[in-house]
């Protein structure tokens, strides 16, 4: 028996000691599984490391890291995309853009709310979004753009600031009025005082 072993090349060797020691009781495959209780994705990854905003003093250590850090770095940050369902209990989720979205312009052209596909009469807002990141509690000033009825569910607890964007004749208007204010700071001397200067300089 040995002997027969012994020509057996290494893999061979490894099935004939399965199918006679192992394989022999019934249901003695299950000991060949592997446990894969502890098993993570990449998906599972992200989500144990994922950051809101990374800092630049975040310290990139392991490989885990890394993988949020590069995810991070393919979002757009300009606008963010908000879930509003639970907005009664005063609790918005909030993420940034993939590429897909803002290649479609949601969260710009289109409402940034999740589940919205509005167009018209979108107001930006600014959000002082408040999150819990690894047991630590946050702040982040981020912009939004919404519909009217997704702006009333971001406002249903308190109003948050509008940005408001100036059209052409307006901001034309302001510097124009900014340029009066000005001149009328400066005191241009009148003719009467320069003729009074020149005769006491005479004198």
């Amino acid at each position: 028996m040995s002997r027969r072993l012994a020509k057996l090349n290494p893999y061979e060797l490894h099935k004939h000691l399965i199918n006679e020691y192992i394989l022999t009781k019934p249901g003695a495959t299950k000991l060949l599984q592997r446990d894969t209780s502890r098993d993570k994705t990449d998906r599972d990854v992200l989500r144990e490391h994922h950051r809101f905003l990374w800092e630049d003093g975040d310290t990139v250590d392991s490989w885990e890291k890394q993988l949020a850090k590069k995810y991070y770095d393919k979002l757009f940050r300009e606008y963010c995309i908000a879930d509003l369902s639970r907005y009664r209990d005063n609790k918005v989720a909030m993420r940034w853009r993939i590429e897909k979205e803002v290649v479609v312009g949601k969260g710009q052209f289109i409402c940034g709310g999740r589940s919205c596909e509005e167009r018209e009469s979108l107001r930006s807002w600014e959000v002082n979004f408040a999150y819990l990141e690894q047991g630590a509690k946050k702040n982040a000033l981020v912009k939004l753009r919404l519909c009217p009825s997704c702006s009333d569910k971001l406002n249903y607890h308190s109003k948050k600031r509008e940005i408001k964007r100036l059209k052409k004749r307006e901001r034309k208007e302001k510097v124009s009025r900014k340029d009066k204010i000005v001149e009328q700071d400066i005191e241009v001397p009148s003719l009467n005082d320069q003729s009074r200067t020149e005769r006491t300089t005479h004198q």
